[in-house]
């Protein structure tokens, strides 16, 4: 099933909460409200309410409820989102300009603690104490998740393991606790929220790295932004690593810096698309998505599991 289908059929909830995302970020201040809302505007697929959706379907599914925690995790999403065109110094997302380049760095710092305050508002309306706790932790961890970007940036000798570490804290948590707080909300049992948990953890895990590997595979028009951003600014991803391994472009690779010439960078991408560095990728990815696949076979058989299978399909099985 295609990902328009699948949000097809939370389609009444999800323009509710669509409407409310954008009277959640109402502001006194106009500027402040123009930012936040040029933010929202831009688009997104909103993966993260979807999956807190589906997740609360396992549960008594009660819309009032769940769509604050849905708005809160995309809020958190979104702040996120303008905290790391700051740090990379972007100056487009979703092919718009993002707030840092529409206006400076402090109205986007500004509008991205602005955002995740406004998520913790909407969680104290939800009467769920580990939903709290979750939730807080959560914000803890994308923080530092931030942080390890800023440390590891221009860094070509980390490992696997940084770099797992860091794409944990920087997607699959959010995906994770957006399935798990579906479930806790619906007021699932321990073990199933936790089973969401991990499952959420898995397909993010897979998320991140097809993102990694789309940045180098798919156009500035599906990107947004121009293709090998991400090595470009000093983030050093799955498919990178895997190309660092072979001698020659190693040396190629670790020239890399904020100015390099648009020939230089393009030459380096074509490079590691034909090192085999992105089939690997692949394969990791792959491997994620199949552990998610074999914690859905955990959960209880119907249609919120047939569904949740097929978000998870379509995440690792994204054209580029």
């Amino acid at each position: 099933m295609k990902y328009k289908m699948l949000s097809s059929l939370l389609n009444g909830d999800l323009q509710t909460i669509e409407k409310e995302l954008e009277n959640s970020i109402q502001a006194s201040d106009p500027l402040l409200h123009e930012a936040s809302l040029h933010l929202l505007q831009a688009g997104g697929k909103r993966i993260r309410p979807v999956f807190v959706l589906l997740a609360a379907k396992f549960g008594t599914y009660d819309i009032d409820v769940v769509k604050k925690v849905a708005m809160a995790l995309e809020l958190i999403h979104m702040a996120s989102l303008v905290h790391d065109d700051v740090i990379d110094e972007s100056l487009l997302r979703r092919g718009a300009p993002t707030i840092q380049a529409k206006w400076n760095n402090k109205v986007a710092m500004y509008t991205g603690d602005y955002i995740f305050a406004r998520a913790q508002e909407l969680m104290t309306e939800v009467g769920k104490p580990a939903a709290h706790k979750l939730i807080s932790n959560t914000i803890v961890e994308v923080c530092i998740g931030e942080i390890e970007q800023i440390r590891d940036k221009y860094i070509f000798d980390q490992t696997v393991r940084n770099y797992f570490r860091r794409i944990k804290r920087k997607t699959a948590l959010l995906i994770a606790t957006s399935c798990q707080l579906g479930g806790i909300v619906s007021g699932v049992d321990e073990r199933t929220h936790k089973t969401l948990f991990r499952f959420g953890y898995y397909v993010g895990m897979s998320y991140q790295v097809m993102d990694d590997i789309l940045d180098f595979t798919a156009s500035e028009k599906v990107l947004g932004k121009p293709a090998g951003s991400d090595l470009k600014q000093g983030n050093i991803t799955m498919p990178v690593l895997f190309a660092l391994k072979h001698k020659e472009l190693r040396e190629k690779i670790i020239t890399v810096h904020e100015g390099i010439s648009d020939e230089e960078m393009q030459e380096i991408i074509e490079e590691i698309k034909k090192s085999g560095a992105i089939d690997q990728s692949i394969e990791i990815s792959d491997r994620f998505l199949q552990k998610a696949f074999d914690e859905l076979k955990k959960l209880p058989n119907g249609r919120p599991r047939k569904n949740l299978q097929d978000i998870a399909k379509y995440i690792g099985k994204r054209k580029f």
